[in-house]
Order: structure tokens, then C-alpha cells, then sequence
């Protein structure tokens, strides 16, 4: 089972619009620098420099290798320090920030040109798994935008471990509420989810009370087939009871599910109390309670409490 979304998922595929990397001075080139060394360069990323420092990475990203680095600017740091409550870098703890880093860095050398919607893993560990790494989302129909929350602002500084693209805003570690709403393919849910009559939804699946959680998330086109089979107009036209108790039926609670974890024949048990059935012969699929059958078309989205996986049916209790 792929641990990606499927091709067909993210039909739109663009590349990074390639931007000019300023000019330095100094006397190393860019392509002679390590990842470490061109951040200490650059006046631009003191912040992350001194991040990098507190964190211990810096002989991680001095190392040889192939990273690529989301470097996020000074404004960017500014922001996060000012809008997590922090009076400077020193206030944030040594381990969160390692992890924050992280988050930023993938194992491979991904310049712009090789960039497309879909999901990537970062070299992040987060909390509800101790050996997989934390998804990161990148949508390019409009720029380059990550995770939902920070855009690429220069791209292609290239170094001799790797590449470095700037970005204007620190990427936190995502939830399941971060993932689902950065997926536009997820755009029907999220609307479901937060509907004015539903319970906390976000703060329930952005938080870790019950966490980890595992989602089995339907995409658009699951929700667009709902109404047809139940004759409904929209999303608003289901009643709030049915609608409450349909969205808990897909997540599982204190459970970090990954697709190596699905078994033939599991009976899962959800946060609404029903169960479903998992059947991974020729592709994992779900029985539902109503023996309504949904295929799990993309798997292991990893948050940082939970994991997703999408489905092209929504599941009924």
C-alpha cells in the first residue's frame, strides 16, 4: 500500500515558480556551502541560524547528504516567537524546537522544478509515533504552499548537500485539523466537520485529549456520492444527529493506525462506539455497518497526534 496519495487524488500537478536567490559577497559559492554554512551566511536567516544552534543540528545540516530546507526568514521566526507567546528564541524548549526544526528539513534533494502537489516526509518525529515521520503537504496550485500555513518565497539555493527554499512562515507541527483543511480534496469534510450545529470538531482532532487519533477521511467526491445516495441537496441538509454520529464513525481513538497495522478481517471500534471492518485482500477496503463498501485509496498521513488515511466512500454507522 502506497504510504502517498494516489496520482488520480491530485490530478493538478504545477511546478515551484522559480525565483532569484540574492547575490552574496562572500567567497564560497552557494554550491560550495554546506546547508549549515549558506544559513550562517545569510543575514536574512539569522534567526534560523540561531535556532539551529540552541536545537544541536547544526552539525546535522553540515553533514554530507541530500536535504532539502524549508528556511523560514526573520519576520518568519518573529511571528512564531510573538504569536506562540515566546520573548524570544531562548523561552522555547530545546526538544520542541529540535522537532519544530525538523519539520522543515526532508531527507532527499527536491529542487523546484521537481516539486508537485501531493505529500512528502520530513526527517520530524512527533508524538503519536516514535519511528514515523510527520507528512508535510505541498500545494502548488497557487505558488507553493505548505502545510496550509507558510508559502515559498525563494527557491534553488543550492548547496553542496542538499537545497535550501526560503519560506515566509514557520511550519508548525500539523495536526489532523492542520492536514485536513491544507487537502483541498478534503474541503468537503472540513465543511462538515465545522458546521455550526456539529460538537468541537477542530478542537477535538487538533488536540491530544483521546489522541492519537486515526482518521479515515472521505475525500469530495465521497461526500458528493453521499448526497446522491441519500438524496440530500447539500451538506447542510443533513440532519444534525446523523451527521454527528457519521463524522465520530470515522476516527478511532488512542491509536496511531498505520496501513502496516491494518489486518484482513480487523473489526475496528470508532469514537462513536460502532465498529467497521477492514479487508485488505486486493486492496484494503472498509465494510461499514450498513455492509456498504469503501476503498482506502491513500494512506499514512502523519500528524503530529494522529494519522489519515483517505477513502472514497463515506462510512455510515
Amino acid at each position: 500500500m502506497k504510504n502517498f496519495l494516489k496520482p488520480l487524488l491530485f490530478s493538478g500537478i504545477a511546478v515551484f515558480s522559480i525565483y532569484s536567490c540574492d547575490d552574496n559577497d562572500d567567497v564560497m559559492m552557494d554550491s560550495e556551502m554546506t546547508v549549515y554554512q549558506r544559513i550562517s551566511s545569510d543575514t536574512d536567516l539569522s534567526n534560523l541560524k540561531a535556532a539551529v544552534d540552541k536545537a544541536g543540528l547544526s552539525s546535522t545540516l553540515d553533514q554530507s547528504g541530500t536535504f532539502t530546507l524549508f528556511a523560514p526568514t526573520n519576520t518568519a521566526f518573529a511571528t512564531f516567537l510573538q504569536a506562540n507567546g515566546y520573548a524570544s528564541l531562548n523561552d522555547v524548549p530545546t526538544a520542541a524546537l529540535k522537532t519544530l526544526l525538523m519539520n522543515h528539513v526532508l531527507g532527499t534533494e527536491v529542487k523546484s522544478s521537481g516539486i508537485s502537489t501531493g505529500y512528502v516526509s520530513t526527517l520530524a518525529i512527533g508524538p503519536a509515533s516514535s519511528t514515523r515521520p510527520l507528512s508535510m503537504f505541498i500545494n502548488t496550485s497557487s505558488g507553493v504552499r505548505i502545510n496550509g500555513v507558510s508559502s515559498v518565497v525563494a527557491t534553488d539555493i543550492d548547496v553542496n548537500n542538499g537545497v535550501i527554499h526560503k519560506v515566509n512562515a514557520v511550519i508548525g507541527l500539523p495536526t489532523i485539523v492542520t492536514h485536513a483543511t491544507a487537502n483541498p480534496q478534503f474541503s468537503s469534510l472540513v465543511s462538515a466537520l465545522t458546521r455550526s450545529d456539529m460538537p468541537n470538531f477542530v478542537g477535538i482532532l487538533s488536540g491530544t485529549t483521546n489522541s492519537p487519533f486515526t482518521v479515515f477521511a472521505p475525500t469530495n467526491t465521497a461526500f458528493s456520492s453521499l448526497l446522491t445516495e441519500l438524496n440530500l441537496a447539500n451538506l447542510a441538509a443533513i440532519p444534525q444527529a446523523t451527521l454527528e454520529n457519521t463524522l465520530k464513525y470515522h476516527v478511532v481513538t488512542g491509536a496511531n493506525v498505520a496501513s502496516t497495522n491494518l489486518t484482513n478481517n480487523m473489526t475496528v471500534t470508532t469514537f462513536q462506539g460502532g465498529t467497521f471492518k477492514i479487508n485488505t485482500t486486493g486492496g484494503a477496503k472498509i465494510t461499514d455497518n450498513n455492509n456498504r463498501i469503501s476503498n482506502i485509496i491513500a494512506t499514512d498521513v502523519q500528524c503530529s497526534n494522529g494519522i489519515i488515511h483517505a477513502i472514497d466512500k463515506v462510512l455510515l454507522p
